[in-house]
C-alpha cells in the first residue's frame, strides 16, 4: 500500500525481499463495452486464505481493494477509476470527505442516511467509533494500520504505550471517549488529534473505519466471518477452499455512489497450484476469471510473447518497494556490521536475472521511499550508493565487515557464521522463493554467512512475521505509501507500534535519534519542509541497515477473455474491482 499510493504489505513476499517477476513497463486497455450484469466472477489465487478479512486487521493492498470494493464500506474511499483521478478521495459512508477545524487537529464526518448492514441494521456513529477502538487492542487485533494510535489525542505512558487498551479490557476508556466522540443523534463522528494532520481523512479510507457494532464483535474470530455493508456479503469462507460472495439484499445503489454489483456471485478460489493457475490464464480455460497473483517467470514470459494471451494482460509500474526487513531485536541481527555484511554479499544481478531482468522485474533500490513517489524521495548515501556496493555481490567487503563484527558483537557474529546456528530468512512458500534461495545461499556462503529458510504459506505469511515471537532474522516484505506522503512509509516501517515495523528496532541504540527525526517530520505542516525532513529520516534509517536489499519493482495483471472492465487502480495497486463484470 501495501498495497499504488498505498502501502499495504506486498502480497507475495519472497526470500530477502525478492518478489516474483511481475510486469512489463507499460500496458494499454482496449475500449470496454457497457458493463453486463450477472454471471459468476472467479478470482484465482495460490494462497490458502486472505492474510486477514477482519476490517481492522486487513493491511495487504489487493485484499484491501477486494474487500473494500465488495464487502466493506468506509468513511471515505478512493474513486474507482483509472489514472490520476483514481487517487482522489470521495465520500462513502460519510456525506463528504471530512471537515477539518483547529488547523487540522479536529476532524468530523457525518454519516450518510439509509446505510445498513446485510441484516438490515442501520449503521450509526457508535459503530464506527467502536470499530476504530478495536485497533488499540493490539493483543487481539493484530496486523492492521495503527494510525488511530499514532494520531488520536490519547495519552501515552513513559514507554510510549497508549493509555487506552481497547474495548475488550476497557483500560483508559475515558481517554478514548475524549478523543473520539459521537453527536447526540449518533450521526457525526469527531476525532481529536495530537497534532494537526491535514491529510487525516486519507487514513479513514482504510477498512479501519469500516463499522463494527459492539454486539456483533467476535474478536479475532471476525477474520473468518466479517460483517458486510457493501454490495456483497460473505456466504462462506473456508481456508484452502473458497470465499463465496453473494449479493447483499440490503445494499442500495442510492446510498453507495462508488460500488457496483455486476456479477451475481464472486468466488475467490484459494490453494490453486501455481502451475494450474498459470495455465488457466495462458490458455484462457476459465474465461470468467481474474488472476489474483503474479505468474511464475517462464509462464509470464510465454504469456507476453503470445499475441493471443497478452491482450488479456496489463503491465504497469507497481507502487511497491520490496525489501528485506532485518530483525534487529536482541538475539537476532542486533549488530550493524552483520547487517551490512548480509547486504553487501547479496547477489542482486543473479536475482534480477532469475526474475526476468530489469524489463520484467525491476531495479535495485536505495530507499523504502520509491523514486517515483515525488518530493519525499532523495538518494541515500548507503546501500547501492555506497562505494563498496557491487551488483553481483561483494563477498570480500562483507568478510571485512564480519571481521569487525567478530570483535564488536561476537554473539551475533557467531550466529551468522556458525553452521549449527545461521541466519533464518522468512519467505513465502513459493517455487520462485525456492529458486531465489538456491542463488542467495551460496552467495552468502562465499562471504562466510550461513542462512536457513522458513517457508511460510502465503495466506498466513504476514500474520506470522508480524508476530514478534515467530519472526525470524530476515523477513521479505514490500510496501507502498498509504497515500502520497512519506508519513505513510517511514513511521509505519520504523516506529514502534507503527503498524509494520518488522525490523523491531525500538531497542536499537540508534532508535531515539531516528524517532526524533520522524517526530519532527510528522509535526511539520509546510509540505516542502516536511519532504526534506522525511528525506533526513530515510537517510538515517537506511544508514542503520534496518532493511537490507531493496528493489523498485514492476507488476502484471492477467484475466480471462470473459471478463470486462479491467483497468489499474493506481492508489490501490491492483484491479479496479468495482468496474469488473462478466461478459454476457
Amino acid at each position: 500500500m501495501a498495497h499504488s499510493v498505498k502501502r499495504r504489505a506486498f502480497a507475495a513476499a519472497l526470500a530477502m525481499g525478492v518478489a516474483t517477476a511481475t510486469a512489463l513497463v507499460s500496458g494499454v486497455q482496449s475500449a470496454q463495452a457497457a458493463p453486463a450484469k450477472g454471471g459468476t466472477l472467479y478470482v484465482i489465487t495460490h494462497q490458502d486464505q486472505l492474510d486477514h478479512a477482519d476490517p481492522q486487521r486487513i493491511y495487504t493492498g489487493r485484499d484491501i481493494a477486494f474487500m473494500e470494493s465488495y464487502v466493506f464500506r468506509t468513511l471515505v474511499m478512493y474513486k474507482p477509476v483509472p489514472g490520476a483521478a483514481g487517487t482522489a478521495l470521495v465520500p462513502d459512508l460519510a456525506t463528504d470527505t471530512g471537515k477539518a477545524t483547529d488547523g487540522g487537529k479536529t476532524w468530523a464526518f457525518t454519516l450518510r442516511p439509509g446505510t445498513s448492514y446485510s441484516d438490515g441494521t442501520p449503521i450509526v456513529c457508535a459503530d464506527v467509533k467502536y470499530a476504530i477502538s478495536r485497533t488499540f487492542a493490539t493483543d487481539v487485533i493484530t496486523g492492521g494500520p495503527s494510525y488511530p494510535m499514532q494520531y488520536l489525542d490519547v495519552p501515552t505512558d513513559a514507554k510510549g504505550n497508549s493509555a487506552y487498551a481497547g474495548p475488550y479490557k476497557k483500560t483508559g476508556q475515558d481517554a478514548y471517549d475524549k478523543a473520539v466522540s459521537c453527536s447526540s443523534d449518533n450521526r457525526t463522528i469527531t476525532f481529536h488529534l495530537k497534532l494537526a494532520k491535514p491529510d487525516f481523512n486519507y487514513a479513514m479510507s482504510y477498512p479501519i473505519s469500516s463499522p463494527v457494532p459492539a454486539a456483533k464483535d467476535t474478536g479475532d474470530k471476525m477474520d473468518l466471518a466479517p460483517l458486510s455493508e457493501g454490495p456483497y456479503m460473505v456466504a462462506s469462507y473456508k481456508v484452502k477452499g473458497e470465499m463465496d460472495l453473494v449479493r447483499n439484499p440490503k445494499w442500495s445503489r442510492s446510498t453507495d455512489m462508488v460500488r457496483t454489483n455486476y456479477p451475481d456471485k464472486i468466488i475467490l478460489k484459494f490453494g490453486v497450484s501455481e502451475d494450474v493457475r498459470d495455465q488457466i490464464f495462458l490458455k484462457d480455460t476459465q474465461k470468467n476469471a481474474i488472476n489474483y497473483d503474479a505468474m511464475q517467470l517462464q509462464n509470464n514470459i510465454s504469456f507476453w510473447n503470445s499475441p493471443a494471451s497478452k491482450s488479456r494482460g496489463l503491465n504497469v509500474l507497481d507502487p511497491y518497494v520490496t525489501y528485506s526487513a532485518y530483525n534487529v531485536s536482541k538475539g537476532h541481527l542486533d549488530c550493524l556490521e552483520v547487517r551490512k555484511a548480509l547486504f553487501f554479499a547479496y547477489p542482486y544481478d543473479a536475482i534480477i536475472k532469475l526474475n526476468g531482468g530489469t524489463n520484467l522485474y525491476g531495479t535495485p533500490g536505495d530507499n523504502v521511499i520509491k523514486s517515483n513517489e515525488g518530493a519525499d524521495y532523495a538518494k541515500t548515501s548507503s546501500h547501492i550508493n555506497d562505494k563498496n556496493f557491487m551488483s553481483a555481490g561483494n563477498p570480500a567487503y562483507a568478510k571485512t565487515l564480519l571481521a569487525a563484527a567478530k570483535a564488536k558483537c561476537p554473539t551475533t557474529y557467531a550466529k551468522a557464521t556458525t553452521a549449527s546456528k545461521g541466519i533464518t530468512i522468512d519467505t513465502a512458500d513459493t517455487a520462485a522463493a525456492k529458486k531465489a534461495a538456491a542463488i542467495i545461499t551460496p552467495a552468502m556462503a562465499a562471504a562466510g554467512i550461513v542462512v536457513k529458510y522458513n517457508y511460510i504459506p502465503q495466506g498466513t505469511y504476514y500474520s506470522t512475521v508480524q508476530d514478534n515471537t515467530k519472526q525470524g532474522d530476515i523477513s521479505g516484505a514490500g510496501w507502498a505509501p498509504d497515500w502520497a506522503n512519506a508519513s505513510t512509509v517511514i513511521p509505519p516501517l520504523f516506529l514502534k507500534d507503527g503498524g509494520f515495523d518488522l525490523s523491531q528496532n525500538w531497542d536499537d541504540p540508534a532508535y531515539p535519534a531516528f524517532k526524533a527525526l520522524a517526530d519532527k517530520a510528522n509535526a511539520t505542516l509546510d509540505r516542502a519542509a516536511q519532504a526534506k525532513a522525511w528525506q533526513a529520516a530515510a537517510e538515517y534509517a537506511m544508514g542503520q541497515y534496518w532493511v537490507g536489499p531493496v528493489a523498485f519493482t514492476k507488476q502484471q495483471l492477467s484475466w480471462g477473455s470473459g471478463v470486462g472492465g479491467v483497468d489499474f487502480w493506481a492508489p490501490q495497486g491492483t484491479y479496479i474491482f468495482p468496474a469488473l463484470y462478466v461478459k454476457g
